[in-house]
């Protein structure tokens, strides 16, 4: 093959690549590039995502694992995939995907250690919190379990595609496991970005505003529901620019940075939920490591 055809082969796959990517961000995603998107999803390790193939049907078929309803959305016209976000504390091994009408699907999950974060908080109340503050975040912890909980009925497939909530630098990444004080904590559920205080945060994808407060170890939050169980949540804000039932296009400010609640500093608290399980939120914009 001459070489002028060779680059024109390459320039063309290279653009229609770029094509697919720009087209994703934008919402405009044709129904064949759905198995692109899949495939950049699928780290099936604790914290990550599994991408379990359903089948054909003309309609969506329902699918549950850890009795939580999952996404579930086209791979092509008629098949379908199960996107599965993966618990943190889940063991190595095979997994049962519960099909509605169908036979069970299976998955498998491998191993992944994260490194450990050891953070020193001079105020020891959010490290060993008062009984009076221990009945508050009983009381904000089953508002959030709530939230983490929602599921809309369907999802554009451009939203499974993220963009970064701000800009600036990658201070914590996710599944550390975290000390305070000396004392181990759960594990870091989130991506922290080291911005300065007032700096807008933006809805990563289209959604819903499903919960918004002032929480003991949080501070200001607020909840987005992307559909099908796929929820943003944002942290440590210094103000709230949201009420919930609106409507936020991808993009648009839903607060702005801060240090409110557990925070050393100002930064953002990003944390990524999919049927109640809280999965590395890099893996939705690109930036994941495959084990």
């Amino acid at each position: 093959m001459p070489i002028r055809s060779i680059r024109r082969s390459s320039l063309s796959r290279l653009a229609a690549g770029l094509t697919l990517w720009v087209a994703a961000l934008l919402g405009a995603v044709p129904a064949n590039a759905q198995g692109y998107i899949a495939r950049k999803l699928d780290v099936p390790v604790p914290g990550g995502v599994a991408v379990v193939p359903l089948g054909e049907a003309a309609q969506a078929p329902q699918a549950r694992y850890a009795d939580r309803r999952v996404m579930v959305v086209r791979d092509s016209d008629q098949r379908w995939i199960a996107l599965v976000g993966i618990p943190l504390d889940t063991k190595p091994g095979r997994r049962t995907l519960q099909v509605q009408g169908r036979p069970d699907a299976a998955f498998e999950v491998r191993s992944k250690t994260y490194a450990a974060q050891h953070i020193t908080l001079k105020n020891r109340r959010q490290v060993t919190p008062y009984p009076d503050d221990l009945k508050r975040i009983e009381r904000e912890l089953a508002l959030q379990t709530a939230a983490y909980r929602t599921y809309r009925d369907g999802v554009v497939p451009s939203n499974v595609l993220l963009d970064r909530p701000v800009g600036g630098r990658l201070s914590s990444p996710f599944g550390l496991r975290r000390f305070f004080n000396g004392q181990e904590r759960n594990p870091h559920s989130g991506l922290d970005f080291a911005v300065p205080t007032g700096t807008p945060v933006k809805a990563p994808a289209a959604g819903r505003v499903v919960l918004v407060g002032d929480y003991f170890f949080n501070g200001k939050t607020v909840f987005v529901d992307h559909g099908q169980g796929f929820i943003s949540m944002f942290c440590h804000l210094s103000a709230i620019d949201v009420k919930v039932g609106d409507d936020v296009a991808r993009g648009a400010i839903v607060g702005k940075v801060g240090a409110t609640g557990r925070a050393t500093g100002p930064h953002l608290h990003w944390n990524v939920s999919l049927n109640d399980a809280r999965v590395d939120p890099a893996i939705f914009i690109g930036a994941a490591k495959r084990p």
